[in-house]
């Protein structure tokens, strides 16, 4: 008996705009679904475990793996170097048995993903006023000017490509654009009840030996996870 195949969810948004949060919160509302973890080349910092907050990479083998056509997005952030990205391996086996996968990733990474999965739920998280990303910044007390400024210009950035989504969720109130999120999900056929064991790959996965779309971007996206709360 055929299966249901999977479906990718793609969450965006500004760094203060508060999208780890809501993705920590949505991943414990529905536990069906599934965060990809994204690849690295920095070295894990204290408490970070390979493969749970991040697949560590020697810059050789991310290389390797990149040339090899083994990302479905991926970018090197200016400024640091350090390259990120998104393998298949972390999303194609699990679509092919049905399961529903969640990344959190920026833009241009987002667009890379729609060439390959145009089918994608893509949500963007946005402020509910311009003001908002300067003031949540500001109150993590973590951030030096320098970065704030960094931030804040590839937000504006990512807000100009917020039309480019299927969905964008104004975050004003936490709980209620959980559940407008949750909306999102539910009403695009989120199987609340689990998923099945196996199934067939959703749109179509990239051939093998596909080069990712590759950038070297300002933007930090990937970074946030662990540098702070997005």
């Amino acid at each position: 008996m055929d299966v249901r195949p999977g479906q990718l969810v793609v969450i965006s948004g500004p760094s203060g705009v508060g999208k780890t949060t809501l993705l920590r919160r949505l991943l414990a509302d529905l536990p069906h679904l599934v965060p990809s973890v994204s690849a690295t080349t920095r070295p894990p910092r204290a408490g970070e475990r390979d493969g749970f907050d991040y697949h560590f990479l020697t810059a050789e083998e991310f290389d390797r793996r990149r040339r090899a056509g083994e990302f479905l997005e991926c970018c090197q952030v200016y400024g640091r170097q350090h390259w990120y990205g998104t393998l298949v391996d972390e999303v194609a086996p699990r679509l092919a048995r049905g399961q529903w996968v969640v990344l959190e990733i920026d833009v241009e990474g987002t667009l890379s993903i729609l060439e390959r999965f145009p089918e994608a739920i893509t949500i963007f998280v946005e402020p509910a006023h311009a003001d908002q990303l300067r003031d949540r910044l500001r109150g993590r007390g973590t951030e030096s000017a320098e970065a704030m400024a960094r931030r804040l210009e590839v937000g504006g950035r990512e807000l100009l490509e917020a039309h480019r989504y299927r969905h964008r969720v104004v975050n004003e109130n936490v709980d209620v654009a959980l559940a407008e999120i949750e909306r999102v999900l539910m009403a695009a056929g989120f199987p609340a009840a689990g998923f099945p064991a196996a199934g067939f790959p959703a749109g179509g996965f990239p051939p093998a030996g596909t080069p990712a779309a590759v950038t070297t971007s300002p933007s930090d996206s990937h970074e946030a996870h662990q540098e702070a709360e997005s």
